[in-house]
């Protein structure tokens, strides 16, 4: 070969190795780059051109599809009772992406997870059409319905959230107001329209803020059981009917501000029993001042308090500060201050108080299936932590039930049925200018000493009139119904 062809073919030569080197680094280095990419729309057009895998509810799915009639996409995400169920499926959309477990679960949901390959796979071997997997729930249909009626005849805003205290399963996850995610699941214009009406610029009421896993309150005394567990696991007080050294007025350590009780109610030197039946601030505030910061914070830390939780949905992480002096800390300890808390958490605090002083990990995705409903993967039950021993724990629980029997939340007595509960009427706004949350914790034990559901509820009503509000009131009565609800669905 000659001199001129020699370097005419070297050249070809090194053309061809950079067109391979440039398809594999097209094809293996970055084509998961490239198929993520939100510009590229083969990956869309083939995300909707089957029908997605189901979110599934008591054996029967909420989720299904639609065929479009427009457009590249032949299939559209459609939801039943969409707004109720939307704080536990999130959405899914043409235009608009995903959320919640649509987004977390995508794989499964749209079949491109690696564990569906050789199903799929097979599938299209065998010419049948390609289909999601399914997600299926630890929720309780009539629990959520429970939830979500009561908030909505509320009227107001707010939340619910319940949990199987020995396994930690939801079973309820509510928030309202919410949306209809059938309403944005395409790319049209009434999508638009509505995708619009939803963005908190044009709508404060702000409909898809998951309330009950997002949104952290100041929970009032609802956190008082988290100081009552506080001074029984630090042997401040060993049993519920001791008196405490309480005085009433008690000025709090370092000012010369008194913390006031709501009304005449017996709290001078009151028992634990006493002080939690008429929600003593001046015996909680006082625990929280002598057992310090460090110990009030390790407490709360025990029931999950600073830590996100991932159900598997993330929660915004509830508060309790450090590095208090000690009339902070007597604020903080009957829930104000910084104190603040989702309804998840609150529910998390009476869960652990039900089950014996186990805290176990909340979660809502029981198992993931394929479309035949061949299981792919199982949640097992994990504890989280031990906020409190045994013992302390059913001390806290006979506290609890004479709030319900004998004190402030008479409203979620159950025939038949042990309930614990703790209400609360929080203080927010500039010098407490607002309203105050109403909010309600229970928990509900069988005759066999079972407990199947531990409830927390929260209410926002900024048109009530401020003196009708209490979590007796507004937020006990909605705990109810979810605890009858969840009773009478495994009768």
């Amino acid at each position: 070969m000659n001199k001129p062809l020699r370097r005419i073919a070297i050249f070809c030569g090194l053309l061809v190795l950079a067109l391979l080197i440039r398809d594999n680094w097209l094809q293996y280095v970055k084509a998961d780059t490239l198929r993520e990419d939100p510009n590229n729309r083969r990956v869309l057009i083939a995300r909707y051109a089957t029908p997605r895998g189901d979110i599934i509810v008591g054996g029967d799915p909420i989720t299904g599809h639609a065929e479009t009639t427009s457009g590249d996409f032949k299939f559209k995400r459609t939801y039943k009772n969409g707004a109720m169920w939307a704080p536990v499926t999130g959405f899914v959309s043409q235009a608009y992406g995903a959320n919640q477990l649509e987004s977390i679960q995508d794989g499964i949901l749209s079949g491109t997870d690696d564990r569906l390959f050789f199903r799929n796979t097979l599938d299209m071997i065998t010419g049948k059409e390609n289909k999601g997997g399914n997600v299926v729930t630890t929720l309780n249909a009539a629990a959520q319905k429970a939830a979500y009626d009561g908030l909505k005849n509320q009227g107001g805003k707010g939340a619910v959230a319940a949990i199987e205290p020995s396994t930690g399963k939801i079973l309820a996850l509510a928030s309202f107001p919410s949306y209809d995610p059938s309403t944005i699941a395409g790319g049209g214009e009434s999508d638009a329209e509505a995708w619009k009406k939803l963005d908190k610029k044009n709508n404060p009421d702000d409909p898809m803020l998951n309330r009950a896993l997002r949104e952290v309150y100041p929970p009032g005394s609802t956190f008082k059981v988290v100081t009552a567990a506080a001074a029984l696991e630090n042997g401040l007080y060993k049993t519920a009917d001791e008196k405490t050294r309480s005085p009433d007025p008690w000025i709090m350590k370092g000012t010369t501000t008194k913390l006031p009780n709501e009304g005449t109610i017996p709290c001078e030197n009151a028992t634990l029993r006493v002080a939690l039946q008429w929600s003593c601030n001046t015996v909680f505030g006082k625990i929280g001042s002598d057992l310090g910061n460090d110990k009030m914070l390790e407490e709360a830390k025990k029931f999950g308090f600073t830590e996100q939780q991932f159900t598997p949905t993330r929660t915004s992480a509830s508060v309790f500060s450090d590095d208090m002096n000690p009339s902070q800390t007597a604020l903080s300890s009957i829930g104000q201050f910084n104190t603040a808390a989702t309804p998840l958490q609150m529910a998390m605090v009476a869960s652990a108080i039900a089950n014996n002083g186990s805290l176990m990990k909340p979660y809502m995705v029981d198992e993931l299936q394929t479309h035949n409903l061949d299981a792919l993967e199982k949640t097992d039950p994990e504890e989280l932590s031990r906020p409190l021993t045994a013992e302390n724990a059913q001390i806290l629980q006979s506290m609890m039930e004479t709030v319900v029997e004998d004190g402030t939340g008479k409203k979620a007595r159950i025939d038949g049925v042990k309930v614990g509960g703790k209400t609360g009427t929080a203080q927010h706004g500039v010098e407490n200018s607002e309203n105050p949350y109403a909010w309600f914790i229970s928990y509900a034990k069988l005759s066999d000493n079972s407990s199947p559901v531990a409830v927390a509820v929260v209410v926002e009503d900024d048109n009530a009139v401020r003196e009708n509000i209490s979590g007796g009131g507004l937020a006990a009565p909605i705990a109810k119904s979810v605890m009858e609800a969840v009773i009478d669905s495994k009768k």
